[in-house]
């Protein structure tokens, strides 16, 4: 009798044993469903998360969306997993089939949405900075004082910001600041700058980094053609070592400023600016636009030629020419039609 009773114990308490595991396994699977479930949405969603908002609240206002299903198991979730409330604000990407756990590995991490910002080398500054202030992706726009009070903090040779902000495409976060997008591609370009200058041809006419910098602007805008670069840096430099003239219409018309309707006159080319390379020696000022690495290259590794002019043929290329009579031969050809 007495061992049936103990019998009887035995078999209950194993039962339960056998309930309560059971139990906890369902719990833990249907914790995990809930966790794993997908999102239930077609295309991408950016999800804008507050400061101070709470978790449950959040599960709430995915349900709503229908992007998640909430539900109880959720919570328990949490509960079983207190880290998960340690979310944190910013703008998230939520996309098609992710899952509600990858979701909180993001809000839990800070791992917000990156957009793209691509910054076009051959621009001028003013151009970038329309652009970074349009930006619905970024905050805080920059008007002319605030680039004169950056420049004061952070004094640059030229005291303007043309040509010193690398062209790249740059990972921004929502409500990133404009001014934060312009120090990294400073820093990048700054960089850029060192490494090349030790790095550079030996026999070069630049006193200054700065120098090189201000010609791979000009060679930017001369030509979009690759493999030419390197022959116009070096009919640049030819020109620079005997003192002849730049006479490159890009200074021209960047020393024109906003007034260039498109057209430039043999007047544009006689009227004296800072720019006017037709009328000073040496080069400009500052840079004329933002150049790219390749020319920056180009600037400090130009290619070892006889030729001091070229002409552009109409096709996006030039034709390089060692000798004055040759060039002219080459204006009637490629600009004239007339071919002898």
């Amino acid at each position: 009798m007495a061992g049936s009773a103990v019998n009887k114990i035995v078999v209950a308490v194993v039962s339960l044993l056998i309930f309560v595991m059971v139990s906890l396994l369902i719990a833990n699977n249907k914790v995990q469903d809930s966790l794993q479930q997908s999102a239930l949405i077609e295309e991408a969603r950016l999800l804008e998360l507050k400061s101070g908002t709470a978790l449950y609240s959040l599960f709430s206002d995915l349900d709503a969306k229908g992007i998640y299903e909430n539900s109880v198991w959720l919570k328990l979730a949490v509960k079983l997993n207190p880290e998960l409330l340690a979310i944190k604000a910013g703008t998230y990407e939520i996309l098609p089939n992710m899952s509600l756990s990858a979701l909180l590995v993001n809000l839990n991490d800070g791992a917000e949405k990156q957009f793209l910002i691509t910054l076009v080398e051959g621009l001028s500054f003013t151009q970038w900075l329309t652009q970074l202030n349009d930006s619905q992706f970024l905050s805080s726009p920059m008007g002319s004082d605030d680039v004169e009070a950056w420049i004061k903090a952070n004094p640059i040779e030229g005291n303007s910001l043309e040509g010193w902000l690398l062209p790249d495409t740059y990972a921004v976060t929502q409500g990133t600041e404009v001014v934060s997008v312009i120090e990294r591609a400073n820093v990048k370009m700054k960089a850029l700058l060192n490494e090349l200058w030790l790095s550079r041809y030996p026999d070069l006419p630049y006193k200054s980094a700065y120098e090189a910098l201000i010609m791979a602007s000009i060679i930017e805008k001369e030509t979009g053609v690759p493999s030419e670069r390197e022959h116009i840096a070096g009919v640049f430099v030819n020109r620079l070592n005997t003192n002849m003239r730049l006479q490159t219409d890009p200074t021209v018309i960047y020393g024109i400023g906003e007034s260039f309707d498109g057209n430039l006159t043999r007047k544009h080319l006689r009227t004296p600016t800072a720019y006017n390379t037709y009328t000073i020696k040496g080069l400009p000022p500052t840079p004329i636009a933002m150049a790219s690495e390749a020319s920056l290259r180009a600037a400090f590794n130009p290619m070892i030629t006889d030729d001091y002019y070229f002409v552009a043929k109409g096709d996006g290329t030039h034709y390089f020419s060692s000798s004055l009579e040759q060039h002219n031969r080459a204006v009637r050809e490629y600009q004239l039609g007339i071919k002898e």
